[in-house]
């Protein structure tokens, strides 16, 4: 007997019912993740003029272009905080019209936009000087996925400083599927940043990274335990890097009161839980590997050293 659309639906339904957890019925609105993503490409468009256009634009018609875009980012964006807003609104406000708060926090973001470009242009010279199969810095926006993804986080931690819920970890989130660069919108991070090839990156929300710091691919800035749950949430949980330091790829460095000093050198694959002081190297140590057969596994040791 074949199934219907009719029992279809009612063996959803009745999951909705028994497997309450992951529904949002009746509640606000929430942000839109299409939405914010078409956004988000909007404002990359704001930030970097002519890399993120279909079509070329002349610098006659920039302003009447930047005009446009603005004023439509301002009417979609400020719809989203909204909602936002709605969802998670700050104590002072619980009560009171959510709409001027949302026009005020966009309109906030957007007089932004000027000091995040000068960072941007920071981040592009230290993508540019710092890699040397780089052959332009038009190559470096338009090919980089680093680029994109620090653009997006550095926008995001805007809204995260004012405590606009969802949108700035939706906007991340969207980074890093494209990129596959996890940078947490709460992170701070400073000017003449790089994160080299980047895949598997993955830097966390109360981290603190200074000037001039370079990345590779499977860097790990965490936690280091996350068993406490909720009860950690507010707490500084990830390392600090100070100005001028260089982590090699698959490094791992955990905790919140791990400090990086600067001037120092992190080496590949270095597992990482303590500080460091400033201008130091740390490599990971070799390791010695025995191999036997597992039928003589409890007769032998295996004599295993970091």
């Amino acid at each position: 007997m074949q199934v219907t659309v009719t029992q279809l639906t009612d063996q959803l339904v009745a999951s909705y019912a028994r497997v309450g957890g992951i529904n949002h019925l009746d509640g606000k609105n929430l942000p839109s993740k299409s939405g914010i993503a078409l956004i988000t490409v909007d404002l990359l468009r704001l930030l970097f003029p002519g890399f993120f256009d279909e079509k070329p634009i002349h610098s006659s018609e920039i302003k009447v272009e930047t005009a446009t875009l603005m004023d439509s980012v301002l009417e979609h964006l400020e719809d989203e905080i909204y909602k936002s807003l709605e969802y998670r609104p700050p104590e002072p406000l619980a009560k009171k019209d959510l709409r001027p708060t949302a026009h005020a926090l966009t309109l906030e973001l957007l007089s932004k936009l000027p000091h995040i470009r000068e960072l941007l242009q920071t981040d592009t010279e230290a993508a540019y000087n710092g890699d040397p199969a780089a052959l332009s810095k038009e190559e470096i926006i338009v090919a980089y996925p680093f680029i994109e993804t620090i653009a997006v986080q550095r926008l995001a931690h805007e809204l995260y400083k004012k405590k606009v819920a969802l949108i700035p970890r939706i906007m991340t989130e969207w980074a890093h599927g494209r990129t596959g660069i996890d940078l947490h919108p709460g992170a701070r991070i400073g000017s003449h940043f790089f994160i080299d090839h980047g895949t598997g990156t993955v830097i966390g929300e109360t981290a603190e990274i200074g000037k001039n710091v370079k990345m590779y691919q499977g860097v790990g800035l965490v936690a280091r335990s996350l068993s406490g749950g909720q009860q950690l949430h507010g707490q500084k949980r990830h390392p600090t890097v100070e100005d001028n330091v260089t982590i090699y790829a698959n490094a791992t460095i955990v905790g919140g009161e791990t400090v990086i000093g600067a001037g120092s050198t992190i080496g590949a694959n270095v597992f990482l839980m303590q500080s460091v002081p400033a201008n130091s190297l740390v490599l990971q140590e070799e390791v010695n590997v025995k191999v036997i057969k597992k039928s003589d596994r409890e007769k032998q040791k295996v004599d295993f050293q970091i």
